[in-house]
């Protein structure tokens, strides 16, 4: 089966961030995405976790998987929203079966 070179962008964000970086990942162009809830983690100020969270509170995960020409515009939306708040972005190589999806 041939598959076919992609990104998987994976931006993990305050809860309340949320519609303001899917707004932006939209503008972009950007129209496909997945949101997990984050249940808890580590990072420079320790450990924490969901529980005992009120309304929004907490993070979310927004999974993208995109063609690589597309990147730099899913990167350039999602910074414009992280980058004064909690969050990470990552970027991996993957691959997908059907490339007309993405």
């Amino acid at each position: 089966m041939q598959t076919h070179k992609a990104k998987r962008v994976e931006i993990t964000i305050e809860a309340v961030m949320q519609n303001r970086l899917t707004d932006a990942l939209h503008g972009a162009g950007v129209t496909g995405y997945t949101i997990l809830p984050v249940l808890g983690g580590s990072g420079r100020s320790g450990d924490w976790t969901r529980e005992g969270q009120i309304g929004r509170a907490g993070m979310v995960q927004v999974v993208c998987i995109i063609r690589p020409d597309r990147l730099d515009g899913l990167l350039d939306a999602a910074f414009g929203v992280v980058e004064r708040h909690i969050g990470v972005v990552c970027v991996t190589d993957c691959d997908v079966l059907r490339a007309e999806r993405f």
